[in-house]
């Protein structure tokens, strides 16, 4: 059963954010890097880059598949987590914590209200 934490939001492609002030923490959710399997490469954002929520943000490879990263929320990237490209088995390790993939600095911050929220995320995955 994976983890899917309160206080997060969820999209259906399998992406969280977390609101941070102005800002949204993006990663992938537990149940996808359990899809995954084995991640071993992680192509990151670049900072600066603006994004529209649905845009391909980046791409994690595991050993079996090749998948794009989807922003679930608009704005423009603001940080990135270098430590993935040396490691990209915290996506596997810790999703939600050290495994997170970019900072945006949110342009509509009412999207992340359209979201999942933890128990409809768990209902649509069935975890």
């Amino acid at each position: 059963m994976s983890q899917v934490p309160d206080g997060l939001r969820y999209s259906k492609e399998h992406e969280w954010v977390k609101r941070e002030g102005a800002d949204g923490r993006i990663g992938i959710t537990d149940h996808a890097q359990n899809e995954l399997t084995e991640i071993v490469f992680v192509e990151l954002p670049k900072v600066g880059r603006k994004v529209k929520k649905g845009d391909a943000l980046g791409v994690v490879e595991s050993v079996k598949t090749v998948s794009d990263i989807y922003s679930p929320v608009s704005g423009e990237v603001i940080d990135a987590n270098k430590a993935l490209e040396d490691n990209p088995h915290f996506i596997n390790q810790s999703p939600y914590d050290k495994g997170w993939f970019a900072l945006i600095k949110l342009a509509e911050p009412s999207e992340i209200d359209g979201l999942m929220d933890a128990a409809s995320y768990k209902k649509a995955t069935g975890d």
